[in-house]
């Protein structure tokens, strides 16, 4: 009997998690815009209270009640689709309530998406989302067996709901991995695939590849005003990805101006790859290495030198180019330095492919 005992823990902690959710999604939607052409909460009470007892019967039980007392959050539009995050998902998250509400309105599309709507799109299609204009991607589309994966997350139970102007599904996990570490950085918390103005998928490789999180290196890079750096590499990052397709970790040597952008593709790439370690190596590494010494870049035949290192306190260079920004970002895959200006390559050989 001594399971038996604990029977009551399970309700009381779903409760307060729900409890918590509200909190914070309540606190969070005093900075919401009021959009008066939208429908009150009363008069689509009745829709709601179908839709809510609907994710109830299917195991939604979070989703049903944040639906209820804060609709704002899912509805802001005539039309809305709603991709149900499981309770496993949400009750144990220790995001803040200004997070929440980013994870929940990226999980709600301004469209009317049914499962046949979303059978008929296909694979690399984008759609937007509430969340500041990001979009999530169809990154499998198979009408045949009836299955659709969004942003690789399959729509585990289609159609919970369809009813007037309201869709739901239910998802089997969230669409991003949300990392408070990216906020505190600077950084997009909500990972979301780049599109470009048709609503197509730009790069399927920045969305799939999990190996080095590329698209936050190149939005961390523009962030920071390495602007045109980070356009030339977004130009040659499948090449880069073809390459290294078990590159695990990078050091990124970022110039502030990067005049080589407007050269073509194959001197682009080698220049871009000559500021690009195939490893980590933080600004203390660096500086632990003895003066001379060589560092591989992902530009085959053209290696960097460490051209002063005493210590960690005196001045390092590398190429006899200052790193001005040590330990601009780092995360566990890739640590990106600010350099004064860009490494020059020796001579070239023929770069024709």
């Amino acid at each position: 009997m001594a399971c038996s005992s604990n029977w009551w823990r399970a309700p009381v902690y779903f409760t307060v998690s729900v409890l918590l959710a509200f909190l914070a999604i309540s606190t969070a939607l005093r900075s919401l815009p009021r959009d008066n052409s939208l429908p009150t909460k009363t008069t689509i009470a009745p829709l709601l209270l179908d839709a809510s007892s609907a994710l109830r019967k299917s195991g939604f039980n979070i989703i049903a009640t944040l639906l209820q007392i804060t609709p704002e959050i899912f509805i802001s539009s005539p039309h809305s689709t709603i991709f149900a995050i499981p309770d496993s998902s949400i009750a144990n998250a220790s995001h803040t309530s200004w997070l929440l509400k980013h994870l929940f309105q990226y999980h709600a599309s301004p469209l009317q998406l049914s499962m046949k709507d979303l059978l008929k799109k296909h694979r690399g299609s984008c759609f937007p989302t509430l969340f500041h204009g990001k979009n999530v991607a169809l990154t499998k589309v198979d009408e045949k067996e009836r299955v659709v994966e969004i942003n690789h997350v399959l729509v585990s139970h289609p159609d919970i709901f369809l009813n007037g102007p309201l869709t739901i599904h239910g998802v089997l996990g969230p669409f991003t991995s949300m990392d408070p570490r990216y906020v505190n950085q600077g950084w997009d918390h909500i990972q979301a695939p780049i599109c470009d103005s048709n609503l197509s998928l730009v790069s399927e490789a920045i969305a799939t590849k999990n190996v080095v999180e590329w698209t936050h290196v190149i939005r961390l890079l523009s962030s920071k005003g390495f602007v045109s750096f980070a356009i030339g590499l977004n130009s040659v990052l499948d090449g880069i990805l073809d390459d290294k397709m078990k590159l695990n970790s990078v050091t990124v040597f970022a110039p502030p101006e990067f005049s080589f952008v407007a050269s073509a593709s194959s001197l682009l790439e080698k220049i871009v790859r000559f500021h690009i370690l195939p490893r980590k190596l933080t600004y203390m590494e660096l500086a632990s290495l003895p003066a001379n010494a060589t560092l591989c870049t992902l530009a085959p035949d053209h290696d960097l030198e460490i051209s002063k290192a005493v210590n960690i306190t005196q001045e390092l260079m590398i190429n006899q180019v200052k790193i001005v920004a040590p330990n601009m970002f780092e995360s566990k895959k890739f640590v990106i330095h600010g350099i004064s200006q860009a490494f020059k390559l020796g001579e070239l050989p023929n770069t024709s492919r």
